[in-house]
C-alpha cells in the first residue's frame, strides 16, 4: 500500500468503509494499516484502529497475529487509541487458541479503575464479548465488573458517570448471566440499582430482576 492512499484518509477522499474493503480483498495492506495505528496524524491513526476493529469483528483470524501489537497500544498516550485496541483484543478472543489474552487478563482489566468513564463503560461493554469467548474466565471477569460499584469519582468519572456504567454493566450480567455460579452477588448489586436518580439504571434493573430472579427461582425449585 502506497503512503498516498492512507493520505486521502486525512482529505476524506477515502472513506473508512472504502479502505475497509479495500483490506478485507486484499491481506497483504494489513500490516501497514496496523502500523499506521502509531501515525503522528490523527485522521490516519484512528481511521486505520476504526477499520482494524472492524475487520477484528468480522474476519478476527486475520489480525490474530497481531494481538501484542494491540497490547501494546492499550499504553497509548491516546485514549481512542486505547479505546479500540481494548474492542479489538476482545474481538480476537473469538480465535485465541494460544490464550494470549488469559496472560493480560489482569493488565486489561485494570482499565477498570480508569479515571475516564467512557474507558470503564468500554471495558464493561466488552466484557460481555470476552465472556462468551472465555467462559473459564467468567468468575474472574464477574468480580471485575462488580468492582464498578465501588468506583472512586474524578473530575472525568462523576456520580452520574457511575450510574451509566452500572446501566452497562446489567447489560452486560444479562449476556452471561446463566453462566454466573455466585448469581447472588450479581443479584444483590443490580438491586441497589432500583432505587437509582437514573431513570434508564432503574428501568433495566427491575428488567434484569424480573427476568433472572424468576428463572433462578425455578431452577432452585427444580
Amino acid at each position: 500500500m502506497s503512503t498516498d492512499l492512507l493520505e486521502k484518509l486525512v482529505d476524506k477522499s477515502l472513506t473508512k468503509e472504502q479502505l475497509l474493503e479495500k483490506v478485507k480483498q486484499d491481506s497483504k495492506l494489513i500490516p501497514e494499516v496496523v502500523n499506521s495505528m502509531n501515525s503522528s496524524k490523527a485522521a490516519i491513526r484512528y481511521g486505520c484502529g476504526k477499520v482494524l476493529m472492524n475487520l477484528s469483528e468480522e474476519q478476527p483470524g486475520k489480525l490474530y497475529p497481531y494481538f501484542d501489537f494491540f497490547v501494546e497500544i492499550l499504553d497509548s498516550k491516546y485514549r481512542i487509541l486505547t479505546w479500540q485496541a481494548m474492542a479489538i483484543i476482545a474481538n480476537l478472543t473469538s480465535v485465541d487458541k494460544d490464550k494470549k489474552f488469559d496472560l493480560i487478563f489482569n493488565k486489561y482489566y485494570n482499565f477498570i479503575n480508569d479515571e475516564y468513564m467512557v474507558t470503564v463503560a468500554n471495558l464493561v461493554g466488552n466484557s460481555g464479548k470476552i465472556a462468551r469467548f472465555k467462559p473459564n474466565l467468567i468468575p474472574m471477569i464477574t468480580n471485575q465488573i462488580l468492582k464498578v460499584d465501588g468506583l472512586k469519582t474524578t473530575p472525568h468519572l462523576t456520580n452520574e458517570c457511575k450510574r451509566v456504567i452500572a446501566e452497562s454493566a446489567i447489560t452486560t450480567f444479562d449476556a452471561f448471566f446463566d453462566k454466573i455460579e455466585n448469581k447472588e452477588r450479581v443479584f444483590s448489586f443490580v438491586k441497589k440499582q432500583v432505587n437509582s436518580s437514573r431513570k434508564s439504571l432503574k428501568t433495566k434493573a427491575e428488567k434484569f430482576l424480573n427476568k433472572w430472579e424468576k428463572k433462578d427461582n425455578l431452577v432452585r425449585a427444580g
